[in-house]
């Protein structure tokens, strides 16, 4: 019996991949969570032998995970299930300690088959995501971000500064859903998907100083 943690922030998918994973005999969702302190929490009390981990956990990234798993002594497998992640976060998720990637948009019976290649001592990382990151190995260069404007770039030292759509909204004196376009502009001009990887455009900017 495989033993599954779930730790994902939307709940409508929790319960849905729960449904999916306990169709399988040999698998039982133990416990389900949103944040990685919840996870590590529910590791403490309960044998877990594999964790499905979502990257994208809203403000948080799902790599932060491992360094408060190792600390309680987890010595489980993790797999990303993500709906995206860029190339260089990929990998550094992979060095960290994840034993795959697999991506949200991959059929049901993919995820199954990349869980027990996993629990076998294997590696999953989905068929789309290989080339990019053998690219990224060898370091090849990345599309040039187009130019922002004055207030693309305010929203985004706000992000990198870890604030809320309502905080910068109020730090810039405007709506909230003129910081959602915003974001979204961001989203459309660097190429990304999240909020945490607008952070890595932030850093590579120097928006830091």
């Amino acid at each position: 019996m495989i033993r599954i943690l779930l730790l994902d922030d939307h709940s409508l998918f929790r319960e849905s991949l729960s449904r999916l994973l306990e169709a399988e005999p040999e698998m039982q969702v133990v416990a389900t969570c949103q944040t990685p302190l919840e996870a590590v929490s529910l590791l403490r009390h309960r044998a877990v032998d594999l964790v499905l981990l979502d990257y994208d956990l809203g403000e948080q990234q799902g790599t932060e995970f491992f360094p408060l798993a190792q600390a309680a002594g987890f010595t489980g497998r993790v797999l990303l299930v993500t709906a995206g992640m860029s190339d260089t976060e990929a990998l550094r998720a992979l060095e960290t300690g994840a034993s795959g990637l697999f991506l949200k948009h991959s059929p049901p019976g993919q995820l199954i088959e990349a869980i027990h290649q996993v629990m076998a001592g294997g590696t999953w990382i989905d068929s789309r995501a290989v080339r990019s990151l053998e690219d990224a190995k060898r370091g090849a260069a990345k599309p040039a971000v187009q130019p922002l404007t004055p207030r693309e770039q305010a929203v985004l030292k706000g992000i990198f500064e870890g604030l809320a759509n309502k905080e910068i909204a109020a730090r810039l004196q405007v709506s909230e859903s003129s910081v959602k376009a915003g974001v979204q502009q961001l989203f459309d001009k660097t190429g990304v998907r999240t909020r945490s990887q607008l952070v890595r455009i932030a850093l590579e900017r120097h928006l830091d100083e």
